[in-house]
């Protein structure tokens, strides 16, 4: 058997590919998920509860022609899975073994974090099995979602008219309605800070930590604090600014949203065109690493390349260590999002991208290589001056080396110079300046800070920050005012009822944990039926108990009357929004045209 059959997910990564193996080799595209679970069996959740969970699959709606047409290609040939190199694909590619018929315990498994020529012969040459640990752990993380969004959207559909419920939608609702909560609640607190101001520099007054001054404190101080000022102390020091870490999949989507602008799903959106291929002089090559993943990780290689192309460039002084991180291991392939080759500099390929690609590819090859540079150095100075026991302090800041920051010019700190000053100098202050302030509530999630707090609680994963977001914009539980994230009255409610009700499982430690317990199937730490069984056997009392328990809001009343029976109209609701409709319903079935 020469002829090889290597099967991937998307369509465009296919064409990238194609070209690299040679003659006797086809690369066909699934186009994502080709089954998924059933919607037959208890409750429509497709798992037979009474036999360990065990889930039964059927062909996504519209793929029974496209399955029809890979078993055909795959007749007599020898088939290569070469799905994403993470959980999901990992199962794509398990999904795509059974229903080719292949033997799940050979190495038929490709896995490539980069789409170049070199990457892909290199995976050629080390096929290995499918891995069922990964498997396990996307199979219990979908039925989990399956269990939790089927039986939660029914309950909410029916007692409160929401679109929706999930198993970390819900958390990250929660996150943005208690948010709102506590900015609605927010007493505003005046308080007040002081400058000296000299003819050449000013001074700010000293607070303590975590204090306040009040008007009759500043006003106090202010009355205190008269010439001379005499500078009491002149501090020097070195501060270092070492670069930030490569960019992960969290990461770069916080950078894109504050940075290029994009929404963390055209984020994602972008980068997949840069890893899956774009045409350059004629050649199909994939830009970037593969853009889902949470490891820093620099693959060794890549290193070397990027210490010549640095001392190169910028000169020896400029090559930073490169820092070793937790997750380096023999067993750890992935690696963060990088640039697959330095060659490719932006400016060099410009030609080739579109305006967002143009923009996405160049932050992360220069975040990449300035990663790997050495520290900036920058002088700090930290000058006291005192007045009847006032203490006033001013700051300046001096560049000594720019370190990596030769690369990142742009995001270099403001440079503050100051004249110099000696210990025992005298000063005539001009004026003392009282300003009056107030304290704010705290800022509204944005895209990017919501995706950074899931991502420090340990709730959802990279790859479903995006999608997590747009589904709750998409039920119309939040909506966006100036980038800012509002949960709406729908949200609002949806959040409350489940806190009410399922307060146990919809709360930031219950998710972290289970997102962690279902990380741990890998490797056979944990039973992905014992997770399963156990979550389920005390969500459905929840469930029974808010069936029983939870008030369903009626339709509002209206002034107005139904054309045909002569009841009154009232406002319902649908997953399309609100309409007028009888109220006789179902007996009368008028609904108001617009």
């Amino acid at each position: 058997m020469n002829e090889k059959l290597i099967i991937v997910e998307s369509p465009s990564k296919s064409k990238t590919i194609q070209s690299y193996p040679g003659d006797g080799t086809t690369v066909l595209s699934s186009k994502g998920h080709i089954r998924d679970l059933a919607i037959s069996g208890k409750d429509g959740l497709g798992v037979d509860i009474e036999n360990d969970f065990q889930p039964s699959y059927v062909p996504i709606k519209g793929k029974k022609q496209m399955i029809k047409e890979l078993k055909a290609a795959a007749k007599n040939k020898e088939v290569l899975i070469a799905t994403d190199p993470d959980r999901e694909g990992e199962a794509i590619g398990w999904h795509l073994a059974q229903v080719l018929g292949l033997d799940t315990q050979a190495e038929n498994r490709i896995v490539f974090r980069e789409i170049t020529k070199q990457a892909v012969s290199e995976a050629l040459n080390h096929p290995r099995k499918i891995d069922q640990d990964l498997v396990n752990s996307q199979e219990a993380r979908r039925i989990l979602d399956r269990i939790i969004g089927f039986k939660l959207s029914k309950l909410l559909q029916s007692k409160i008219k929401s679109k929706s419920a999930g198993r970390v939608q819900s958390v990250a609702l929660k996150l943005i309605v208690d948010l709102e909560k506590i900015i609605v609640a927010f007493v505003p607190e005046k308080y007040y800070e002081l400058d000296a101001i000299f003819p050449h520099f000013k001074a700010d007054y000293l607070i303590p930590a975590k204090t306040r001054l009040t008007k009759e404190e500043a006003t106090q101080i202010k009355e205190t604090s008269t010439n001379p000022f005499s500078v009491t102390s002149v501090d020097v020091k070195d501060s270092i600014r070492k670069p930030k870490l490569p960019f992960i999949t969290s990461t770069l989507q916080q950078d894109a949203i504050n940075s290029l602008y994009m929404s963390a799903s055209k984020t994602m959106r972008v980068a997949q065109q840069l890893y899956e291929g774009i045409e350059i002089d004629g050649e199909m090559m994939g830009l970037i690493t593969y853009m889902r993943t949470d490891s820093p990780r620099l693959a060794g290689p890549f290193v070397k390349e990027a210490n010549t192309f640095i001392e190169e460039n910028f000169g020896k002084k400029y090559l930073g260590k490169y820092r070793v991180h937790k997750s380096d291991s023999a067993q750890d392939a992935h690696e963060a999002i990088r640039p697959t080759s330095l060659k490719n500099s932006p400016e060099s390929i410009e030609a080739y991208l579109s305006k967002d690609e143009f923009k996405l590819y160049k932050r992360i090859y220069e975040r990449t290589v300035s990663s790997l540079m050495a520290p900036a150095i920058f002088e700090a100075t930290k000058v006291s001056l005192e007045s009847n026991g006032n203490i006033y302090q001013l700051q300046g800041l001096t560049e000594k080396f720019d370190g990596h920051y030769r690369m990142l010019d742009q995001q270099k700190p403001k440079v503050i110079k100051l004249a110099k000053f000696e210990v025992g100098q005298t000063f005539n202050a001009s004026e003392i300046e009282m300003i009056e302030k107030e304290t704010t509530p705290p800022a509204r999630y944005s895209e990017a800070s919501i995706i950074k707090e899931m991502e420090s609680l340990g709730i959802g994963r990279p790859s479903t920050y995006a999608q997590i977001i747009q589904t709750l914009k998409a039920r119309d539980y939040v909506k966006l005012e100036s980038k800012r994230f509002v949960p709406t009255k729908q949200g609002t409610l949806t959040s409350e009822q489940l806190d009410l009700f399922f307060n146990k499982i919809i709360n930031v430690e219950y998710t972290s944990k289970m997102e962690k317990a279902l990380d741990d199937i890998y490797g056979s730490k944990k039973s992905g039926v014992k997770i399963v069984s156990d979550f389920y056997h005390s969500f459905i009392p929840m469930i029974d108990h808010a069936q029983e328990h939870m008030v369903k809001i009626q339709p509002r009343m209206t002034d107005e009357i139904c054309p045909k029976c002569g009841k009154p109209l009232v406002v319902r609701t649908s997953r399309y929004g609100e309409f007028l409709a009888c109220s006789g319903f179902p007996k009368c079935k008028y609904i108001k045209q617009d």
